[in-house]
């Protein structure tokens, strides 16, 4: 039983592709005050079945196919807006480069914006939801620990979720009995389908049996396990559920796609290494100008297995940041004017791309922590060390969802969280995880987040 059903994006995708059309049809009818021939819509459906690829695509960098939860409805309207109006600018220079479908649609653009952008919103805030079934899957919750609490709230509070808990037992708390009691009650219940249990809590084992049996004389049931379920509704992993035996048994190396990905590292960083060169330059006059110091700095950072490695910045700094805080936990060092702009269009990392090619970095991979700061990490941080299974890299599943990271200073609960996505990196780590990382990195690029 899938509790978190994937179909949702299929279903968005061609919702999409429909949107895109009638807006179109609908352009037209504004455009010329009547329904458009057969013979002009198919004139303007030709070419723009190319866009609606490259929009889609759009969407997908925009975060538009990610899980909607409520944080991200919240910004939604903004989100649409902003990919529909890169969207125009995209038609527009393709409708100037590519004079060969006849038409020069520059009021039909504004107007599709406008059109486009209503159906849309109206697509995904009113209609979409309503397309899921009303009647909600019953289950139980057992589960301690603060991301077991979370989990609870999460669903009890967001009913576009297709699955409510009808009772949480908090095993912390909770005596042995109720424990029991409740999975009896899953066990018998025909309306109460399935019972998302924490394996490692002790309290699970006096449950087992009872669910065993409810597993061979039940229409509909499922056990799933809570650590499962979190990463399905978190994209990261809840580290007051795991244990040791978790880690050990899910973060592992896999040497073809090390192998696979190593190929591709290599491939793209020359690529973008020597495109990049063209801006070294010009980046290097700033930086000289602004305040007359160093272009580039050399930092040591924990690399794979624990061995050092030494990467190499532009300068954004008044000096080098090596880890060496105040009694805040906070680096002395101001950014400087150009640093500034260096960090938001991220081009002071543009020198790492020779430790990809050297092999020091990847292109995905967890953030490169300095040797002061790790130190502290793995002291204090349980599974902290289980980052070092893979080559740290430029961008990853914790720099494209965790906007909270302490770049330059110390910070214990915000590096537990950025570990919680690393860990649900190293737990699903593939060639299509780091394709989408990289593409989401696009648009944080491009919106300058986490600056």
């Amino acid at each position: 039983m899938t509790l978190v059903p994937k179909r949702e994006y299929a279903v968005l995708l061609v919702g999409d592709i429909i949107v895109f059309v009638l807006a179109l049809w609908l352009t037209l009818t504004l455009r010329y005050l009547a329904f458009p021939t057969p013979e002009v819509f198919r004139l303007h459906l030709v070419p723009f079945s190319f866009l609606f690829v490259v929009w889609l695509l759009v969407f997908l960098v925009a975060g538009l196919y990610s899980r909607h939860t409520r944080l991200f409805r919240r910004r939604l309207m903004a989100t649409i807006l902003y990919a529909q109006s890169i969207n125009m600018v995209i038609a527009a220079i393709f409708f100037f480069f590519v004079p060969a479908f006849g038409i020069a649609p520059k009021i039909q653009l504004l107007l599709y914006l406008v059109v486009s952008f209503v159906l849309i919103l109206a697509w995904r805030v009113y209609i979409f939801p309503r397309l899921r079934t009303s009647r909600r899957l019953k289950g139980v919750l057992i589960a301690s620990g603060a991301d077991g609490a979370v989990l609870a709230h999460e669903v009890a509070n967001d009913v576009r979720f297709p699955f409510s808990f009808d009772y949480v037992v908090d095993t912390a708390i909770a005596p042995s009995h109720e424990v029991i009691q409740q999975a009896c009650r899953v066990a018998e219940k025909d309306d109460v389908s399935f019972l998302v249990v924490d394996f490692f809590d002790p309290a699970t084992a006096a449950v087992l049996p009872i669910m065993y049996d409810a597993a061979f004389h039940k229409q509909r049931f499922a056990l799933i396990d809570v650590i499962d379920l979190y990463q399905e509704m978190f994209d990261r992993v809840p580290l007051s559920l795991i244990r040791y035996e978790w880690v050990l048994r899910h973060v592992s190396a896999s040497r073809v796609y090390d192998t696979v990905k190593r190929i591709f590292d290599v491939t793209a960083a020359l690529i973008m290494g020597i495109i990049s060169l063209v801006v070294y330059p010009f980046v290097a006059l700033a930086i000289r100008i602004d305040d007359g110091g160093g272009v580039f700095i050399t930092q040591e950072r924990v690399g794979r297995y624990q061995k050092p490695i030494h990467i190499i910045k532009f300068r954004t700094m008044s000096g080098n940041d090596n880890g060496v805080y105040d009694a805040t936990g906070k680096s002395n060092l101001k950014i400087t004017r150009v640093g500034k702009w260096l960090r938001i269009l991220r081009i002071d990392e543009l020198p790492q791309l020779w430790n990809v090619v050297s092999g020091e970095l990847s292109l995905v991979g967890p953030r490169p922590e300095l040797p002061a700061l790790a130190a502290q990490y793995s002291a204090r941080i349980p599974y902290y060390n289980a980052r070092y299974l893979v080559n740290p890299g430029l961008t990853g599943w914790a720099q494209i969802r965790h906007d909270r990271d302490p770049h330059h200073g110390a910070d214990i609960i915000e590096t537990k969280m950025k570990l919680s996505y690393d860990l649900y990196y190293l737990r699903r780590r593939s060639l299509v995880l780091d394709l989408f990382i990289m593409i989401q990195t696009v648009r944080i690029i491009f919106t300058a987040r986490g600056t």
